[in-house]
């Protein structure tokens, strides 16, 4: 309280201040860098890197004494010239703001280089590592080239010296089609337009006005490391190990040696060099060509009059044409003559043969009736079978009638017994299965009378029913079962 009293002034311009929320302060912070670094260029080492799902890259910066977060958003990550990476030194330019919700500043990147030629050359190293380990610098991969293309494709700047010299060496040499692929050889957009060049030519199909190439020609001139980032970058070294059509690389001076090189089916020390290794010189082949043709000459009139020389030997050799003719035409006449004696001799040995065989056949009335007496012969005795199994079976039956009627229940009526069923015909076997007030129908031997059970049926101490008194009437008859 005292302290308070002593500094009045203190806790006056305390009270004096303005009193701010959390989001407040933040936003005037964040306006504060955003104004004070609207554009810096910082230089640290990759760490944390990370590529969100939604496309952007969210990295940090350090070095010795401190770390500086960036993000660099989507739209900007695809125009970067190089991919960041962990333990990647870079430079980064971009502008400083604030992040609220963790109280953090951080640098929006805009673009990024390598810092340093050593940075830029271990890049180059670990990218060239990884693309050996996946196959496409192999030696299997690579094409032929061909002896004589007619169409040549250039990949390059369309103005410079490079192309010239290209043209110029091709018309000294062998003058064939040249189709250019204008690109640019250095920059950001440089390895995106490569690659679209070198993937564009494969895909013709040489239907249309611009031709198919035979050969393909990646050129640029001489420049820095930096310069020839291009030909280095991953998406060029891949169009090229896809292409489908022989690629000769010719970047910078034969000193100079970038990825594209280890990939290509042949590497040429420079532009010209390439030219040279395209085509070969049409005043040598027309020479050789010439010197081939009078060599070629030279052996055909050997080898005619050598030819010549054995087939005289050879006719010599051979008999008289005339004579084997007439010796030829004699056996001629002398076999044609054979064959009609030989013919005719055939026809009556034959004709003599079918007589013999014709006379030994019986006589077709003969064989008829021999078989009509068989069939009678047949026919009687199966006659005589067929009354013999009727009279047998016949005997069989009348006992098995005799013997059925024996146990016939109609027997047992006439014994003086009685069957007795229900309405519908059901036998009642016991007393049991007649139920008090159901009418009832029993036969006699020789009739049926009906009748209805009147009372239950009253069973003996042993579990059969009592049987019932039949009282009889003195005329005789039976008397009535109710």
């Amino acid at each position: 309280m005292s302290a308070m009293t002593e500094n009045p002034s203190i806790e006056e311009s305390l009270h004096n201040l303005p009193e701010l929320s959390v989001a407040e302060l933040s936003k005037v912070l964040k306006s504060t860098l955003e104004e004070s670094f609207p554009r810096v260029r910082v230089r640290g080492e990759i760490t944390g890197f990370k590529r969100a799902t939604s496309g952007h890259m969210y990295m940090r910066l350090k070095d010795d004494d401190a770390v500086l977060d960036g993000v660099c958003w989507r739209g900007t990550a695809g125009r970067l010239s190089l991919v960041p990476e962990d333990g990647m030194e870079i430079i980064a330019t971009g502008r400083i703001t604030s992040y609220g919700a963790r109280s953090s500043y951080q640098i929006v990147i805009d673009s990024m280089e390598l810092a340093g030629e050593g940075a830029l050359l271990k890049l180059l190293e670990d990218r060239k590592r990884k693309l050996a380990e996946e196959g496409l610098f192999g030696a299997s991969r690579k094409q032929g080239l061909p002896f004589l293309p007619q169409v040549v494709g250039v990949v390059s700047s369309p103005t410079g010296a490079v192309i010239r010299d290209i043209l110029h060496r091709l018309s000294h040499r062998f003058p064939v089609r040249v189709v250019l692929w204008p690109v640019v050889v250095q920059g950001a957009a440089a390895a995106v337009e490569i690659s679209a060049a070198i993937d564009g030519f494969a895909a013709l199909d040489g239907k249309g006005d611009i031709p198919r190439p035979d050969l393909l020609i990646v050129a640029r001139g001489g420049g820095s490391l930096e310069d020839l980032m291009a030909f280095n970058e991953e998406i060029v070294v891949r169009a090229a190990a896809a292409c489908s059509i022989p690629l000769i690389s010719a970047v910078g001076h034969e000193t100079d040696t970038t990825l594209i090189d280890f990939v290509s089916d042949l590497r040429a020390p420079t532009p010209t060099a390439a030219a040279e290794i395209a085509v070969p010189v049409r005043s040598e082949l027309l020479a050789q060509v010439m010197d081939d043709a009078l060599r070629l000459l030279n052996a055909m009139g050997r080898n005619l009059t050598h030819n010549k020389v054995i087939l005289d030997g050879l006719g010599r050799g051979l008999p008289n044409l005339r004579r084997v003719i007439e010796d030829a035409t004699q056996r001629l006449d002398d076999w044609g003559e054979r064959l009609g004696n030989s013919l005719r001799a055939g026809i009556s040995s034959r004709r003599a043969r079918l007589a013999e065989g014709a006379a030994a056949l019986p006589k077709p009335g003969q064989r008829i009736e021999h078989a009509r007496l068989r069939l009678d012969s047949e026919m009687r005795a199966m006659i005589q079978a067929a009354k013999g199994q009727q009279t047998a079976r016949q005997q069989r039956l009348t006992q098995a009638s005799s013997l059925l009627d024996s146990f016939s229940y109609q027997r047992v009526l006439e014994r003086g017994f009685a069957l007795v069923s229900d309405s519908v015909g059901n036998v009642l076997a016991s007393s049991g299965d007649a139920i008090m007030g159901t009418a009832l129908s029993i036969q006699f031997y020789d009739g049926n009378i009906s009748a209805t059970a009147s009372s239950k049926s009253v069973r003996n101490p042993e579990g059969k029913p009592k049987p019932r008194k039949r009282k009889m009437k003195d005329d005789g008859n039976q008397g009535s079962l109710l």
